[in-house]
Parts: C-alpha cells; sequence; structure tokens
C-alpha cells in the first residue's frame, strides 16, 4: 500500500489555558495523592510505634514481675541494709532498669533475631529504638511525690478509685524503706488485724488457677502503685505522645489453704504399693510444684508451676484430657463447651504472674538450722529465717539440751521457753522429775505441811522437803500423804509438800525401743498458768528440737531417720478446746500420732463462715509421720488439708512424693481400705492455723478508667 506524502491533514489550534488548568489540576492531585500517602505512612508509622511500644512495655512488665519477689526476699536478708551496691540493687530505680535490660526493650529485635531471620547486618530503622537509660522518664509514682520516687506504697494511705485496699504499718523503717525497696514484713497488716491475720480477698484475673477469677482466697495483698511510659523517654525524636498508664504490683502473701498443697514433685492418684486411691474425697483446688495424675484419680482442679503428666483416665474439673491439656485450643474449646475457668493452669499462661512457694525443706523444722547472728542489719524488719521457717515462727520452744552417753543417748534436760507479757521469758530448764534439787523449781506452790494429807483429782508433779533439799514424785494422783517416809526423805529442816500441773513433755521408750519425747498438748493450760505465762490463745505453737549447737552430745537427727534419733510421741491431744486460735507443732523428729487429735469441737468465731462443726485451727509439720503409739490403728480418718515439703523435681528419675500416703509405727503402709480423708479447702481466716506454709502470688495489673 502506498501512501502520499504530499497529503495534508486539517489545520488545527492549542488552548494553552486548557492545557495549563489540566495540568495544574493533575499535579494538585498528584501533590494530594503524595500527601495522603505520607500521612497514611506516617499514620501507619505511629501506629506500628505504637504497638512495638505496648510490646516493649508488656516485656518489661513481665520481667518485673520476675525479678520483684527475689529482690523481696533479699531484702529480708543478712546484711542487707549495708550500704553498697548490693543494697543498691534492691531498689525500685534498679528494679525498673534491670527489667528494661533484661526484656531487651531497647531494640525492637536483637541481633540473634536479626541472625536467625537472615538479615544479621541489617539497620534498624525504628525511632523507638534507644539506650532506655532514663529511668526516671519512664517509671514515676502515682502520688505526684518527686520523680526520684518510683513506686507508691500500699500502706497508710487512701488513693483515688482504682486502687487496692491499703496495709497499715506502725514500723518507722518498714514504711520509710517500702518507697525504696519491696518490703515484705510482718508489721505490714490490714487495719484492725493483727501480724499473721490474713483476710479473705477476691482472686485476681489470671489464668493460673490457685483459685477461680473473682474467687474467695485467703491473703495479704502487698502493692506498689507506679505509672508508666516507654515513649516519654525518646519523645523529641519519635514525637509519639502515649499516654501514661497505671499498673499496680502486687505480692499476695497466699498462706497454703487448699486441699492439698505441695511445693514438690507429687504422686496424685496411687499409693506407694500401687493401689489407687480410695476412700479421698477432694474438694476444692490441688497445688503442686509438678505431679504424675494416674489413672482413675479424679480432682476439681490442678495447678502446676512445673508441668505434668496425666494420664488420660484421670478427671480433673469433671474432664479427661485426652493428651497435653496445654496445646493450644483446648482451653479455649473446654471455655466454650463448659463455661468459664479451665481447671488445669500454669503461672506461666498468665505472662504479668508468678506463683512463688516459700520451701525451706528441712529448715522449716529445725530452729537451729540457722543462728539469730546469720541474719542482721536487714532493710525488713523480719528477717528472711523469721519468715520462712515454721521452726521460727512457734510462740513455746521445747531443746533437748543434754542428752546420757553411749549410743542410744536419751535426753536428760530439757530448755522450755515461752511467751509472758507477750516476750520470750527467760529459759526454763527442766531435768526429769526425780532424785533431788537444792532449788524449788518454777512453777511449784505450797499445797501442805509435814505429814498432812492432800487429795489430787488428776495426776499431778509434788515435790516433798527444805528449800534446800527436794524430792520428787511425777504423775501421782489421789490422797499423797506428804512425809518423810513417802518421799524416803531423810535430814533435818521444815518440810513441806508442793504441787505443779504435769509437765506437758518428757521422756519416754516409743515405738522399736526408740527414745522420744512425749508431748500432751492438753496439759499446756494449767502448767503455763502455773509458771506464770501468757495462756495458750498466746502461747499456741510449739516447737521441739534437738540443741545440737550448744552442746556437741546432742545429735542433729538425719532425714530418713537413723538408729539413736530421737522421735516425738503427740498423746493427751483429742480435746484442744483450751486452744481457741488454734494450736501447731512444728518438729524435725519423727511424730508419731499416739492418740485422736483435735476432736472436740467448739463455738465458731462471730461472722464465721466456714464449715461447722467448727473445731480449733491446727497443723503438725514433721518430716516423716506415723500412725500410733503402741502398735499401728486398725483404721484413720483425716479432715482438713495435707501439704509436703518435700524436695522439688530436677530430672525424670526423681522419686515422687506420695503426700496421702499412711503409714504405721513400723513403717508399713497403713490398709488404704480402712483410712478415710475428706479434704476440703480454707474458706474463712478463722481456719487457718497458727504456722502455716507460705506461698507468694506475683502480679501485676493496670489501673484502667473502664474498670474503676
Amino acid at each position: 500500500m502506498k501512501t502520499n506524502p504530499k497529503q495534508r491533514r486539517p489545520a488545527g489550534y492549542v488552548a494553552y489555558v486548557m492545557v495549563i488548568s489540566t495540568a495544574a489540576i493533575l499535579t494538585f492531585m498528584l501533590i494530594f495523592a503524595y500527601k495522603r500517602a505520607l500521612l497514611s505512612q506516617s499514620v501507619q508509622s505511629d501506629i506500628q510505634l505504637r504497638m512495638d511500644y505496648n510490646e516493649k512495655e508488656d516485656v518489661i512488665l513481665r520481667s518485673i514481675v520476675a525479678i520483684t519477689p527475689n529482690r523481696a526476699m533479699r531484702a529480708m536478708r543478712n546484711g542487707s541494709a549495708a550500704a553498697g551496691t548490693a543494697r543498691d540493687s534492691l531498689r525500685w530505680q534498679n528494679i525498673f532498669a534491670d527489667a528494661v535490660i533484661q526484656a531487651n526493650a531497647g531494640s525492637s529485635i536483637s541481633t540473634e533475631g536479626k541472625r536467625t531471620i537472615g538479615q544479621a547486618n541489617s539497620v534498624s530503622s525504628n525511632a523507638g529504638d534507644g539506650a532506655l537509660g532514663s529511668t526516671n522518664l519512664i517509671f514515676r509514682n502515682v502520688h505526684g511525690a518527686g520523680n526520684t520516687v518510683y513506686v507508691t506504697p500500699g500502706i497508710n494511705r487512701t488513693l483515688s478509685t482504682g486502687f487496692p485496699e491499703a496495709l497499715a504499718s506502725s514500723d518507722g523503717t518498714v514504711n520509710t524503706n517500702d518507697l525504696v525497696y519491696p518490703i515484705i514484713g510482718n508489721s505490714k497488716n490490714y487495719t484492725g488485724l493483727a501480724a499473721g491475720e490474713y483476710k479473705t480477698l477476691k482472686y485476681p484475673a489470671i489464668n493460673f488457677g490457685y483459685a477461680k477469677p473473682g474467687e474467695n482466697f485467703l491473703a495479704k495483698r502487698n502493692w506498689w502503685g507506679f505509672s508508666m511510659d516507654l515513649a516519654d523517654h525518646d519523645d523529641g525524636l519519635t514525637s509519639a505522645a502515649l499516654s501514661r498508664r497505671e499498673f499496680v504490683l502486687s505480692i499476695y502473701e497466699v498462706p497454703s489453704q487448699l486441699a492439698i498443697s505441695a511445693s514438690s514433685f507429687v504422686n496424685l492418684g496411687k499409693y506407694k504399693d500401687g493401689v489407687d486411691w480410695n476412700n479421698i474425697d477432694i474438694s476444692g483446688n490441688v497445688f503442686a510444684d509438678s505431679a504424675v495424675v494416674e489413672a482413675g484419680v479424679t480432682l476439681p482442679g490442678l495447678s502446676t508451676r512445673g508441668g505434668l503428666t496425666l494420664d488420660r483416665n484421670a478427671t480433673v474439673g469433671g474432664k479427661k484430657f485426652d493428651g497435653n491439656p496445654f496445646q493450644p485450643g483446648v482451653r479455649e474449646q473446654y471455655e466454650v463447651t463448659n463455661g468459664g475457668y479451665f481447671p488445669i493452669s500454669m503461672p506461666s499462661e498468665s505472662g504479668r504472674a508468678s506463683f512463688i512457694p516459700i520451701n525451706r525443706g528441712a529448715d522449716f523444722f529445725d530452729r537451729h538450722s540457722v543462728t539469730n547472728d546469720d541474719e542482721s542489719n536487714t532493710l525488713s524488719t523480719t528477717t528472711w529465717n523469721d519468715y520462712s521457717s515454721g521452726a521460727r515462727q512457734c510462740a513455746m520452744r521445747l531443746d533437748v539440751t543434754k542428752v546420757t552417753a553411749g549410743s542410744s543417748p536419751s535426753p536428760t534436760e530439757f530448755r522450755f521457753r515461752y511467751l509472758q507479757g507477750g516476750v520470750l521469758a527467760p529459759p526454763l530448764d527442766l531435768e526429769p522429775i526425780q532424785g533431788t534439787t537444792s532449788s524449788l523449781p518454777r512453777g511449784f506452790t505450797h499445797v501442805a505441811n509435814r505429814n498432812q494429807t492432800y487429795y489430787f483429782s488428776e495426776p499431778v508433779d509434788v515435790a516433798y522437803g527444805t528449800t534446800s533439799k527436794l524430792y520428787f514424785k511425777s504423775g501421782v494422783s489421789g490422797n499423797i500423804t506428804f512425809s518423810d517416809s513417802t518421799f524416803g526423805w531423810s535430814g533435818s529442816g521444815t518440810r513441806r509438800g508442793y504441787v505443779r500441773p504435769r509437765v506437758p513433755f518428757t521422756t519416754t521408750v516409743g515405738p522399736e525401743g526408740r527414745i522420744c519425747v512425749s508431748v500432751f498438748p492438753e496439759r499446756f493450760p494449767k502448767f503455763l498458768a502455773a509458771i506464770g505465762g501468757d495462756n495458750v490463745t498466746v502461747n499456741n505453737s510449739l516447737v521441739v528440737n534437738s540443741d545440737y549447737r550448744s552442746n556437741v552430745a546432742v545429735k542433729k537427727p538425719s532425714f530418713p531417720i537413723v538408729s539413736g534419733d530421737f522421735g516425738l510421741i503427740l498423746n493427751e491431744c483429742a480435746n484442744l478446746s483450751s486452744f481457741t486460735k488454734g494450736f501447731s507443732l512444728v518438729t524435725n523428729y519423727r511424730l508419731y500420732i499416739g492418740s485422736d487429735f483435735n476432736t472436740v469441737s467448739i463455738a465458731a468465731p462471730g461472722g464465721y463462715t466456714g464449715t461447722l462443726p467448727y473445731y480449733p485451727p491446727c497443723s503438725l509439720f514433721a518430716p516423716e509421720k506415723r500412725f500410733g503409739a503402741d502398735s499401728s490403728p486398725y483404721a484413720v480418718g483425716v479432715t482438713g488439708q495435707i501439704g509436703s515439703l518435700a524436695s522439688k523435681k530436677v530430672s525424670d528419675t526423681d522419686i515422687p512424693a506420695r503426700p496421702l500416703d499412711s503409714r504405721g509405727i513400723y513403717n508399713d503402709l497403713l490398709n488404704p481400705a480402712n483410712t478415710t480423708m475428706n479434704l476440703r479447702p480454707l474458706i474463712d481466716p478463722a481456719d487457718l492455723p497458727p504456722v502455716t506454709m507460705m506461698n507468694w502470688l506475683v502480679v501485676i495489673e493496670e489501673r484502667r478508667r473502664e474498670f474503676w
């Protein structure tokens, strides 16, 4: 095809105004789109920066939960108040600074993280990354003090809505130090409650099921308020203006109150001989450090710190779990199907919570494992040993201080201390009531003159002689004639007769010929009155130990018990109605429960909400316990709670503790068919005995307006 190059086209013209107008419109549209893109990018960048800050703050809060309880413990330890780096590390300022470092919050991604995704040499353009070295720009108190005070302690103050009830303290040292350090101490209490008394509180909204969220539990809540704004540190660079968020960091002191509590590796479901649990009724949750849950067992709920092995035929919370109950989706499916609370939990499921059993092991039973000089100059006026050792919390102290020589020693002297006017009375050294003494022991009173007869309706200890020479008889009753012939007395001088309520402890021969200390709780009220001690509402707990520190001839008991070690027989303990505030016994001897224990009910305190009939709250702590003293009992019934202070699980070859095993005097496992246990949690503060095992629940919660 050919074209004609000479062909002429129609003439036209260009409208410059239209071109310029169109170009201007297109240019403005391009600029607008560009500005919108920049604005969108800025918004997205700001949102991403805020999300980054929120994630960093969350990791920092988790680190605070992990760090704070350790620093609180150290503030109760020896020398913590001594000036230096050790004390400085316990300051709130350094707790927060260490949490920022531990969380690696200065950068959005760690060097190792970049290396993992193949970007080891990349450079972050996150404007929020930085050293975060100015702690006082990030953390502040909530009561308006200068920013050198990083927290607001929850003692002796009333804050605005949304903060917990404050504790009260009249201890100036604690009140001052709590602004600077995390202080746990017996002087911090709820108004109207004494040291060692706890309150019914609501369980926090966390997944760790020591109790259900919102359910009542017994605790004391130490708390500190603070605010946090991670962006404030670099707002000049990032221009990110975040709202300062307020938080409450709590350390709940939680006395053991569940049906079964074990800060150790335990077996749940079988006795040591392989027989399934029988006649066991459990209400409420069970707690263990780690656990093996056997087939056939039924538990209302289970909480562990170190995980569990769960048989698919075991029932927890009314359900059998085929596989790992912590697999993603299992909890959600259960809560959708059953509603609310998931019956198996670990504290790691709640990122801002930690549960810490205070387990001293053998030191819990032994007052002499540490000396009073081992802890001094502490930031808290409550020392760690006094706080965590049950033996050191007892009001009354009984020590074997002297023994006979030979391979089978026997106590020849007890040293007894007790509270008198609220403080420890001078030691009362008690030799066995036999032979003669040159002075009248404490507690004896004049009852008759020479050759007079006196009738005693119950067994008592009596003495006869002069002020410088006395003969004794123990455990006599009926008509006693105070004469030379009755007591085998010889000599001259004015003779008189004296009496004292029977001493509530003595030496006896126990099972298998073992030398034992016998303790008779029902005798304490009259004996304490005779020697001028406070009554048993104050002297309501007893520790029995061997004082091996003061006398090398006195042997420290072994665990497990060996030949030559003393045992302890508990007798005359069925009627503890005089102990209206409860009774606790702590010993590092093998404990033989020789008779019925605490079987007489008393009137419940006013406002009591627990289970009736009401019995004095009691606790018995010993590394080994046996039922029976003369022979193993045919049947045993236990109502209340059972705990274990055995060691934690270290490896898969560890042998689990079996806290529900009941053994007779010859270490024989009692017939499970004749053993009945009704285990239930404590639900009222009046159910707490004088001495308990302690746990800490550490939680950080945000104070949000919508929850006020």
